[in-house]
């Protein structure tokens, strides 16, 4: 069974300038890959694949010019890779799955570099270091982590927030399938409450704690702090200082608080998660919601946006896949909310105001969300994401 794992790394000051200048040879090479194209496009030719272009760099351009042989300096590995990615970015271009690839900038730090194991000392690991290859033994800041039975098959180095970590890829032996020791369990996700369980349980917002709130004022006065230094540079005389150093300090200080606030929000995601898995329940029911269609409401988006219901559905469905539980996926149109949960009687007019569910028929009361939360769990037409 394979597993991954994200670690962060303490590099020293020389492994920091090495892995620093392997993004940005990565980053050069995936944007010099898709400006060729884009050329070749504008001039009638051919596509040219990652395989051509990667075999073109090392053979024909770094010959022709000498000034780009710092291309060389770094991991041939990472570089080759980098160029099978935008390669990738193509083809799902192409397939219609997503749009034009775009041209990576250092400030976005999206670049990573991929290690793979060449030789049998490649990335061995002890109770607080781990071997990357060509750059070395590294501290990490986590001890233990890693199983001490897993064996690495590669690893990808990045960089957020000014800080460095390896996702390794391992191989790990088949947990054993637990046995369900309880009933199935549906889960309504929402808005005003993050998650509510059909068992009654429900997990609010983390959005509305003082934590995060205290948090995104102090975001939201650094990026006005960034703002200005960008506005003052603007309207700056010739011959004044625009004060770089500054404002790369202020970008990193503006990078952290994202990266502590998205830290906040995913291990809120894991602690529910694992909860619900330590329950045992035979199967578990969630919705197919239109994110996207969410995302249109100007009053509604950036609530919907810090919920991050897409993040939860995909760790949700990896945990259920190493337990063997049973995650059921209903249709989006399937009217959750407007049936009753004790009759299956449909309430037509229910609005978004109406909180409590009362219904007409058997005159049943109840919270509007646990009644969606039953109603999902008895869902009989749903689509098997992960089958026990």
């Amino acid at each position: 069974m394979k597993r991954s794992y994200k670690l962060e790394i303490k590099p020293t000051k020389q492994q920091r300038e090495k892995l620093i200048r392997t993004f940005g040879v990565c980053r050069y090479v995936y944007n010099m890959y898709i400006a060729t194209n884009i050329d070749r496009y504008k001039e009638g030719k051919k596509f040219m694949s990652g395989y051509d272009f990667s075999k073109w760099l090392n053979n024909t351009h770094t010959k022709q010019n000498q000034q780009d042989m710092w291309i060389k300096e770094v991991s041939s590995k990472a570089v080759k890779q980098s160029i099978m990615n935008a390669y990738r970015a193509y083809k799902n271009f192409f397939k219609g799955l997503s749009k034009h690839p775009r041209f990576k900038k250092k400030a976005r730090q999206d670049v990573k570099a991929y290690f793979p194991k060449n030789n049998k000392t490649d990335f061995e690991f002890k109770r607080h270091k781990i071997k990357i290859p060509t750059i070395g033994w590294m501290t990490l800041k986590e001890f233990n982590y890693l199983p001490q039975n897993a064996v690495i098959k590669s690893g990808t180095v990045s960089q957020k927030a000014d800080r460095f970590y390896i996702s390794v890829l391992c191989e790990v032996p088949e947990q054993d399938k637990q046995t369900p020791e309880t009933e199935g369990i549906g889960i309504d996700l929402g808005i005003k409450d993050f998650a509510i369980i059909s068992n009654g349980k429900v997990y609010g917002n983390i959005n509305k704690t003082e934590k995060v709130r205290k948090l995104e004022r102090r975001l939201k006065q650094a990026q006005r702090k960034l703002s200005r230094s960008y506005e003052q540079n603007k309207n700056k005389k010739a011959g004044e200082t625009c004060y770089f150093n500054n404002r790369q300090k202020q970008i990193c200080r503006v990078q952290k608080l994202h990266q502590r606030l998205a830290n906040i929000r995913e291990n809120y995601h894991r602690n529910i998660i694992s909860e619900l898995v330590k329950t045992k329940p035979a199967f578990i029911t969630i919705e197919d919601l239109n994110v996207r269609g969410m995302m249109k409401n100007r009053h509604l988006s950036k609530a919907i946006a810090k919920q991050g219901f897409f993040q939860f559905r995909t760790k949700l469905q990896m945990k259920c896949q190493v337990h063997g539980i049973e995650l059921r996926l209903v249709n989006r149109f399937y009217p959750s909310s407007k049936l009753c949960s004790c009759c299956g009687h449909k309430k037509v007019d229910l609005t978004l105001e109406d909180r409590v569910y009362e219904c007409v028929n058997c005159h049943t009361v109840l919270d509007r969300d646990l009644n969606a939360s039953i109603n999902l769990k008895q869902a009989t037409e749903y689509e098997l994401l992960v089958s026990a």
